[in-house]
């Protein structure tokens, strides 16, 4: 991503992604009965500025920016359009949704689905479901009532700290989220969903290339440098028994 942290006025409608001003360091002290890791944990969140920009803007995770910086670099999100978050709890995906389709104002529609719960948006719908039980698909579809134009999905399983089984977990979810797009989208339609360095599983991907005309892979400024996740991002669904060749794309 070209997407800079401090970048002002980077946003749709002149509105900033990135964080803004300096922050001082702050250490936090291991706490009888805390563990090291946890330490090491809250002091990143607490110097984390994307984590402070967010509680500033009202926003309900950092993880929010990600798909801002997405939207803004490929203008995936329009107003008018409909979209599915999959994994939406907290809701900072769906908060972003919601602006940028205009559903607060009657303009698009957001359905937000996880199985934690999650506490109102106005402009969204939220459901509460496990997506990966046998039903989920059938159940959000039922709530949709017709296709849509997006299908967002930051799902990813805990992590077991064993680089394979992760892996194979996220592409799974991964693997849902698409499953469930395809019956679902509109021609045209997007899809983006989390996926692990290193992109995604080859069947996976050119199943994307069949079904959609632009697949690529992204790493938004948000991502922790650290951190090995990245999207697939695929555009320009063709539509179903419409399979061709496609442009694709790398970033």
């Amino acid at each position: 991503m070209t997407e800079k942290a401090g970048r002002r006025g980077g946003g749709r409608g002149g509105k900033s992604t990135g964080v803004t001003g300096r922050l001082l360091h702050t250490r936090v002290r291991t706490a009888r009965g805390r563990k090291s890791s946890s330490t090491q944990w809250l002091q990143r969140q607490l110097n984390d500025p994307y984590v402070v920009e967010a509680k500033t803007r009202g926003l309900r995770s950092r993880a929010a920016f990600k798909l801002m910086q997405l939207d803004d670099r490929y203008g995936l999100l329009k107003p008018g359009q409909s979209v599915v978050d999959l994994g939406a709890a907290p809701g900072g995906w769906t908060q972003v949704a919601v602006e940028r389709v205009g559903a607060e104002k009657g303009k698009g529609q957001v359905l937000a689905v996880d199985i934690l719960e999650m506490e109102p948006i106005p402009g969204a719908r939220i459901m509460q479901l496990d997506f990966t039980a046998e039903d989920a698909d059938t159940r959000v579809k039922a709530a949709l009532g017709g296709p849509v134009n997006a299908v967002i999905s930051d799902m990813a399983a805990p992590t077991t700290g064993h680089r394979q089984t992760d892996h194979l977990r996220i592409v799974y979810m991964c693997e849902l989220a698409l499953h469930f797009a395809r019956d679902v989208l509109a021609p045209g339609g997007i899809f983006i969903a989390k996926v692990l360095k290193g992109g995604t599983e080859n069947e996976l991907l050119e199943m994307m290339k069949r079904d959609f005309e632009v697949v690529r892979h992204a790493k938004p400024e948000a991502s922790r440098a650290d951190s090995r996740e990245a999207y697939v991002i695929a555009t320009g669904f063709r539509g179903k028994g419409d399979a061709g060749e496609m442009d694709a794309g790398e970033d």
